[in-house]
């Protein structure tokens, strides 16, 4: 079973930026940390949850494209800790963001389960 921690987020202004973290911890991971990719998802209410960044464990990225040139997903295999870092921030960014697995085509996968997510809120 693996365990994701999330945290940072919280109230930015628009235009601002923030920085979440992710700490992936279970047996699953062990040792295999570094052979999986990785993604940051959000959920917005009444909105449908989606991919926002992902990190090949080559360290290849994909971003959905309402984030390109805004976002920048990081990993430390050291730590088994991805990085989302949200610069320029938009009314349209706010939402629950969590990180969990990606496919090796850096497309949505899972882990089998979900931390907590931090929100993100953009406002003045």
């Amino acid at each position: 079973q693996v365990q994701l921690v999330e945290s940072g987020g919280g109230l930015v202004q628009p235009g601002g930026s923030a920085s979440l973290a992710c700490t992936a911890s279970g047996s699953l991971l062990t040792g295999f940390f570094h052979r999986y990719a990785l993604a940051w998802y959000r959920q917005a209410p009444g909105k449908q949850g989606e991919l926002v960044a992902a990190i090949g464990n080559d360290g290849t990225t994909n971003y959905a494209d309402s984030v390109k040139g805004r976002f920048a997903i990081s990993r430390d295999n050291s730590k088994n800790t991805s990085n989302l870092q949200m610069n320029h921030l938009k009314p349209e960014d706010p939402a629950a963001y969590y990180c969990n697995a990606a496919t090796t085509a850096l497309t949505p996968s899972t882990f089998g389960s979900w931390g907590q997510g931090n929100r993100v809120t953009v406002s003045s």
